[in-house]
């Protein structure tokens, strides 16, 4: 059982607000202005402060900054009129944990009330999980101990405890969905529900639908009513992967519920409140996402409130040992055969450039763990960087860009298949070419745009592929994610 102190000067809403706590189990006292308020903290520190922005006698922001020690710890909550971008931003510095839209709903703050947890209790949790990673390596399912991973998890723990939205940038296969669920997994909302959508994986005419519900009968095949993906995350945490390959009429609806907390089903008329956490990522430049028209500007800056960065592996050297170590280790438990790399294994891994990042290392680790024979993985079954070097010097006015590099034994496979890849040569005399059946060579003017050529690479290796994705994705080194959402792109 906890003490809040309610500051709101509508009384009938004070009342509103004190009887459902009081109905929690919670004992409220209620203060109409900035100095009852401190006159109130005076007598008792509260558990939880419902605080309004705008009093009679001054600024609500004006209590915390006089009593920031005195609140240490309590929990925060911030009432207001409309829920603005720099509200948001002094709030999660003054330490609010989250925020409540006026005129209060009921269910909101009863689902709040279900969530207080003491803000020393969040910093001992994270004083274990800080602990945890200084032994093992490991921040929740998050491994690594490079600076630039220090800075994320620094800046995971500071947003965990608040409700703001967080968008995450990072290339494909560096972990955004592992971010999102260790904020998750750190915040109040850690006991709900968390569910992660790829918006570039969900089918544009499908995509209203599966985010927000529909209702039986409201297009051809909806048989019964449909929860959508707000509805179901209530209370919890929705992380919303690719978001910048959502259709821009979705992006106006996203707005709308971020900055009002309501929405309406597909068919229907009926406005419904949700309570939700969003996270958003996207592995394109988000600014020029909007400056090409593929992404609304107000959206961005209401999901841009707490941004964080992913480095690309390549940039975490120090951490392809400890990640490829410790994923060898979940394969030994899973199979009961415990295998190590050599020195030399080590020693090659970190010279990899890994474009597809932690989740092309992930897949290097297994393979090279089925084809190692013994106990000790060696240089073998690993790819190598220098080999890659090594290829494509210039010749003349001729340039020759090298198909990516695979693994050893899946070179070797490749040699006796019709689908060996072959290489793209960029000449400034010779038009562009379709793939040819017998050198499998791309020709494409210098000068072309970097974008046009890698939609010609992509399209052509497909279609060498005979439309199989997993060996495109395979011999372009790109992850199937990647794949599907430029072959989407390429065939709008």
């Amino acid at each position: 059982m906890g003490h809040a102190l309610i500051v709101e000067d509508d009384e009938d809403s004070a009342r509103m607000m004190s009887a459902l706590v009081a109905r929690e189990g919670h004992s409220a006292m209620c203060a109409g202005s900035v100095g009852a308020a401190r006159r109130l903290m005076a007598m008792q520190r509260p558990d939880l402060l419902l605080l309004d922005l705008h009093l009679p006698d001054g600024d609500g922001f004006d209590l915390l900054e006089n009593h920031a020690e005195a609140l240490s710890d309590t929990v925060l909550v911030l009432m207001t009129g409309q829920a603005s971008l720099e509200t948001s931003i002094r709030a999660m510095r003054l330490g609010a944990s989250d925020y409540l839209v006026k005129p209060v709903n009921p269910q909101h703050l009863k689902g709040l009330l279900s969530r207080m947890i003491a803000p020393s209790q969040l910093r001992a949790e994270f004083d274990e999980v800080e602990e945890r990673w200084r032994e093992t390596g490991r921040f929740g399912h998050l491994i690594g101990r490079s600076q630039g991973m220090q800075r994320v998890y620094r800046q995971i723990a500071r947003v965990a405890r608040t409700s703001v939205t967080v968008f995450i940038h990072g290339e494909s296969g560096t972990g955004k969905e592992l971010v999102a669920r260790a904020v998750h997994d750190m915040s109040r909302r850690r006991d709900e529900l968390f569910l992660a959508v790829n918006c570039g994986a969900l089918s544009p005419n499908l995509i209203e639908s599966e985010i927000f519900g529909h209702e039986r009968g409201s297009f051809t095949g909806a048989e019964r009513q449909h929860q959508g993906f707000f509805e179901r995350a209530h209370g919890g945490t929705l992380f919303l992967d690719e978001v910048t390959e959502m259709p821009l009429e979705l992006q106006v609806k996203l707005l709308r519920v971020l900055e009002t907390g309501t929405f309406m089903r597909v068919g229907s008329t009926q406005v419904q409140q949700t309570d939700v956490r969003v996270i958003a990522a996207t592995n394109r430049d988000a600014a020029a996402a909007v400056a090409s028209g593929r992404m609304r500007e107000d959206l961005l800056y209401r999901l841009n409130v707490f941004p964080i960065a992913l480095p690309p592996l390549r940039e975490r050297g120090e951490d392809v040992a400890l990640i490829a170590t410790q994923f060898l280790q979940e394969l030994g438990r899973a199979e009961g055969d415990a295998k190590h790399f050599s020195s030399g294994a080590l020693l090659q891994l970190a010279a990899w450039r890994w474009p597809g990042n932690v989740r092309e290392l992930r897949n290097v680790v297994q393979r090279a763990w089925v084809m190692a024979t013994g106990s000790v993985i060696d240089e073998e079954w690993l790819p190598a960087e220098e080999a890659a070097r090594s290829r494509g010097a210039p010749r003349g006015d001729m340039q020759v860009a090298q198909a990516p590099q695979l693994p050893q034994e899946a070179r070797r496979a490749a040699r006796h298949s019709p689908l060996s890849p072959g290489h793209l040569t960029l000449s400034p005399d010779s038009e562009p070419a379709a793939l040819e059946a017998d050198d499998r060579q791309i020709l494409v003017e210098v000068g072309t745009q970097l974008a046009d050529v890698e939609r010609r690479l992509i399209l052509a290796t497909y279609e060498r592929c005979g439309g199989h994705k997993e060996r495109t994705a395979a011999l372009l080194g790109i992850s199937m994610k990647t794949l599907y959402n430029r072959l989407k792109e390429y065939q709008q």
